[in-house]
């Protein structure tokens, strides 16, 4: 699956964790929109440059950081067919994707620590959608 993935200066760091993880792997190919430092900056252009990306189809999902998570994903929400949910563990992140279809996947780096994520990006990577009443129920928001 190609991932766009993007972070604002408060998820530089955990942004290049995941990056070099999934640098080796097969199954996952990450690009990288920025930030390119740990320098302040403002969160919305990174998300907007993932969203892109996934509505031209070049990506299948998105990951955003930021120190809340709740920036990157109301910049990200604005748009149609994105679903992105702020996720702070590895339960909410499985659940996210599971009952909600989330193909964003935003962290809040200042409320998780760098060793949860990867556990947490796996957790969200391995679920599936279930879809029937979830659906539905996506459905309902698009309607």
């Amino acid at each position: 699956m190609k991932i766009a993935i993007g972070s604002d200066h408060r998820g530089f760091e955990q942004k290049n964790i995941i990056l070099a993880y999934f640098a080796e792997s097969a199954d996952h190919q990450l690009i990288d929109v920025g930030t390119e430092s740990d320098e302040r900056t403002d969160y919305p252009p990174f998300a907007q440059k993932v969203v892109h990306l996934m509505q031209k189809g070049e990506v299948q999902a998105g990951i955003l950081l930021c120190g809340s998570g709740i920036g990157m994903a109301i910049a990200a929400n604005r748009y149609p067919s994105i679903f992105a949910g702020v996720v702070w563990n590895r339960t909410i992140a499985r659940l996210a994707r599971e009952h909600d279809n989330v193909n964003v996947l935003v962290l809040p780096s200042d409320f998780i620590a760098n060793d949860e994520v990867i556990p947490i990006v796996n957790a969200w990577l391995q679920a599936s959608f279930f879809g029937g009443q979830y659906e539905m129920r996506l459905k309902m928001i698009d309607e």
